[in-house]
């Protein structure tokens, strides 16, 4: 046989033969007077194994140890580790499954936000939120609520959004104050004023949780786009808030 025939025959394709060859699974076979390969049976027959044990999902590095062992030993562990993997897999598709219909499901009652998927959590605050507010500040929150819902670890999510929760209250003054520093300095004498007021409604949990230092990471992100003078207040706030829990020790 030539090598389309044996490929046809087996249902692959000439170019995987090739590579079966250059990876060392499949032996070359001798070749005729012409320089054509040619098969045989027993070429066949490894090739034809070479393909079930790929559709059943094995790599071919594990290809090469199962035919590299003839009494079938290494088969077994292969495959045992294959359906350890499979089972795995099978668990992380059932739980994005259930994750989707609850989606499906509030995306249907409509109360899917604007920027979901997001994560329980998250879909719970901003529910209790309502409405944003026409607040730029009060947009960017809300950015940044999303953005730290995909890069907080899942443990930690749930206490960081109750935290946020408990400081919603009083935000609609507070965010009417930052977005009145749009464009101020940093030593403009409204920047005290705008800090207290976040300072006294924010739990002090925050003051720990969210990035204050820096220009890179989620710092750069949370102050990327302020003023001077609103970074300036953000960051006062953040400082109070810790001065005051670490008063409270």
């Amino acid at each position: 046989m030539r090598i389309g025939e044996i490929a046809a025959l087996i249902g692959v394709t000439p170019r995987a033969v090739r590579h079966y060859h250059h990876l060392g699974l499949l032996p070359e076979p001798g070749r005729r007077a012409n320089g054509y390969r040619e098969y045989g049976v027993r070429d066949a027959v490894l090739l034809a194994r070479i393909r079930r044990l790929t559709e059943l999902g094995l790599g071919l590095d594990e290809v090469r140890d199962v035919l590299a062992d003839d009494a079938g030993r290494e088969l077994v562990e292969v495959l045992e580790e294959l359906d350890e993997d499979l089972a795995r897999q099978e668990a992380v598709v059932r739980e994005r499954r259930a994750r989707l219909a609850e989606l499906l499901a509030e995306a249907r009652a409509g109360r899917l936000p604007a920027e979901g998927p997001v994560s329980p959590e998250l879909s719970g605050l901003l529910a209790g939120l309502g409405e944003v507010p026409d607040s730029p500040m009060a947009a960017k929150d809300r950015e940044i609520l999303v953005l730290l819902d995909s890069v907080v670890p899942a443990e930690e999510r749930a206490r960081l959004m109750e935290l946020v929760g408990r400081a919603a209250s009083g935000a609609g003054e507070v965010y009417g104050r930052l977005d009145g520093l749009s464009g101020a300095a940093a030593g403009d004498p409204r920047v005290t004023e705008a800090a207290r007021m976040p300072a006294a409604c924010l739990p002090d949990g925050i003051g720990t949780e969210l990035p204050v230092e820096g220009s890179g990471g989620l710092a750069g992100v949370f102050f990327g786009d302020l003023s001077p003078g609103q970074a300036a207040a953000v960051r006062l706030a953040m400082r109070l808030v810790r001065e005051r829990k670490e008063g409270r020790r």
